[in-house]
């Protein structure tokens, strides 16, 4: 009895605690845009395209500037360990964590290439981590170290929860990447908590959709578009898993970040001057892709797909912590529009050619094929018959990934 009602006041605690914090990252982000950019951001206005060139130049690259310094510092005296690590009983440092995640949301909100979804993660975890400590001294705490490091694992996923008002999909975060096994307990407590979450966040920012589309219904010649693309998505989601894994493994720890990360970002700023759509965490070249209208956009979003790849993957070399959920979208949004404008005539509306792709991309290159199915379809409010022509992109997709990620893991070990 003891146990279920500690359980059941965590739940409720670390919901609320996570979809505040969610929400103040938000609101955040919103502010710095403002500061910065002259900006704000929503879906139906997600680039800064109307800010001058230059000074979109400036914001990446002072924000780069800034945000090397703080993670230099912080690096120098801690090591903010992952949340799988949290989850083993790696304690996270409080202070440095803060700051940590707020300088995530701080570098997307001046226009940095990288997600945004990391940061409130990893105050779900920083949160729950703190909340058993609290328990312990109180004499509460009858959890087994595996029920504490399902609550961390739960508290992550609400985070993200919070953010994308997403609970199915801060459950499937939570049971896919982070907890790695289907049981009731799993399921219900972190539902249970992405739904607190997703509620308190709801209500500091609002229930509008993330990414604006239409609700046609799917026609039957979408399963044939689905065949064919699904597996280059899946493809194209296994080498960019390979580069930000890459990046993430070469990343300064030393002084060497002070030079390389705002180089990047004066990389990065330089490409935004022409490119606005490559800035932020991905979800205007998205919103790009599910809006093109002509076969004139072809190469343009070819190009701005391809550039966010690039710009991504170098943010994170250079030494910036941050997530790769909502690029991939991005890259896989354009990949599904651009296989629409290429064969006009098919019935098939571009933005739903940009939502396979963007499911497609994203499952295979988060391993996570739940997830990406059941985000897609929350953040932009998509009729639920649209589980089985996404959740087939989604397996095939999978896949696809699966067999090139294992097929050259083995063959990088026989080149050792």
């Amino acid at each position: 009895m003891k146990k279920s009602f500690t359980l059941a006041i965590s739940v409720l605690a670390l919901g609320v605690l996570t979809g505040t914090g969610a929400g103040i990252l938000g609101l955040f982000l919103g502010a710095v845009e403002r500061l910065f950019l002259h900006f704000e951001e929503t879906a139906l206005r997600p680039d800064a395209a109307g800010t001058a060139p230059i000074q979109r130049l400036l914001s990446i690259f002072i924000g780069g500037c800034i945000v090397a310094l703080v993670w230099y510092f912080i690096r120098r005296t801690h090591k903010i360990p992952k949340i799988t690590a949290a989850m083993a009983g790696k304690p996270m440092p409080f202070w440095s964590s803060l700051l940590h995640i707020f300088a995530q949301i701080f570098y997307v909100g001046t226009g940095g290439s990288v997600g945004r979804e990391l940061a409130p993660r990893e105050l779900g975890a920083l949160l729950a981590q703190k909340w058993q400590i609290l328990l312990e001294k109180l004499g509460l705490s009858t959890l087994t170290a595996a029920e504490k490091s399902l609550m961390i694992a739960a508290a992550a996923g609400a985070g993200f929860s919070g953010v994308y008002i997403a609970p199915i999909t801060g459950m499937f975060f939570c049971i896919e990447i982070l907890h790695r096994k289907i049981d009731l307990r799993a399921v219900s407590l972190s539902l249970s908590m992405s739904i607190v979450a997703m509620l308190v966040g709801a209500w500091i920012k609002g229930t509008a959709p993330y990414y604006i589309v239409g609700q046609e219904t799917f026609s039957s010649a979408f399963l044939i578009f689905v065949i064919i693309v699904a597996p280059i998505c899946g493809l194209l989601g296994a080498y960019f898993r390979k580069a930000f894994l890459w990046a993430e493994a070469k990343q300064p720890q030393t002084k060497e970040i002070l030079w390389q990360l705002p180089s990047a970002a004066l990389i990065t700023g330089l490409i935004a001057m022409l490119f606005p759509q490559i800035m932020g965490n991905g979800r205007a070249l998205a919103q790009m892709a599910m809006n093109a209208a002509s076969g004139k956009l072809i190469l343009t979003l070819l190009l701005i797909a391809a550039l966010k790849c690039f710009a991504t993957v170098l943010t994170i070399r250079a030494g910036a912590s941050g997530g790769t959920l909502t690029p991939a979208i991005a890259i896989g949004a354009s990949t599904g529009a651009i296989a629409v404008l290429l064969v006009p005539g098919t019935g098939i509306l571009v933005w739903q050619g940009a939502m396979l792709g963007a499911a497609a991309m994203l499952a295979s290159a988060q391993q996570a094929p739940l997830m990406a199915l059941f985000m897609m379809i929350e953040i932009s409010h998509l009729p639920i018959d649209s589980v089985v022509p996404l959740g087939l992109g989604v397996a095939l997709a999978t896949a696809v990934s699966q067999f090139v990620l294992k097929r050259q893991k083995v063959q990088g070990l026989q080149d050792e």
